[in-house]
């Protein structure tokens, strides 16, 4: 039984949007609708947060050229944190963090939340599923914290109490990548 016909799979919208959901690491040059953006964001305002503290922020950035250009120099500001990255090759990283992507939000929350890197999670889940099920693609991209390090993070206008916790691209999806192999030996049932 693979994981698009586990039980119930199939006729549950909900779960089938978790099961199709992918990182998309390669997009349409078609801009995305301000409402839509919108849409996927008040679905990251869903989420649970430790006692409804609610400590994100989100900076919405759809200008091509400026989304290339921090893409650029977010790659060099973390030019050390790609020895760690997974298939990255260091000779081609114009444009490698943001993958071509028309969107990319940055979701920050004040520096002093100890909370605010799991509830940022759950929001973050909440919108690239919420995309998903609107016909978007997206991919989390934790590099985008790498932003503060640039000599434009200044244009952001992100308060210094805040800090960048994740970025997430969204936008019309030019591949469908396959789902990668799940581990199935990490369930421990306590009895």
């Amino acid at each position: 039984m693979n994981a698009l016909t586990s039980i119930g799979t199939q006729e549950n919208a909900i779960m089938q949007t978790i099961y199709e959901r992918r990182s998309v690491r390669k997009y349409k040059n078609k801009k995305v609708s301000q409402d839509l953006i919108e849409e996927v964001i008040d679905a990251g305002r869903m989420a649970p947060t430790a006692i409804n503290m609610q400590p994100w922020k989100f900076y919405v950035l759809t200008d091509k050229a400026r989304i290339l250009s921090l893409s650029t120099e977010i790659a060099k500001a973390a030019e050390n944190a790609f020895n760690r990255a997974h298939g990255v090759d260091k000779s081609n990283t114009i444009g490698y963090i943001f993958h071509g992507a028309p969107v990319v939000i940055f979701i920050t929350a004040t520096k002093d939340d100890e909370w605010a890197s799991l509830d940022i999670g759950m929001c973050a889940e909440n919108i690239m599923l919420a995309a998903k099920s609107l016909g978007l693609d997206s991919c989390p991209i934790g590099l985008a914290k790498f932003v503060e390090q640039t000599s434009s993070f200044p244009k952001l206008k992100i308060s210094a109490s805040e800090t960048v916790k994740l970025g997430i691209i969204i936008g019309y999806g030019d591949e469908h990548p396959a789902a990668k192999e799940r581990k199935r030996n990490n369930i421990v049932y306590i009895v």
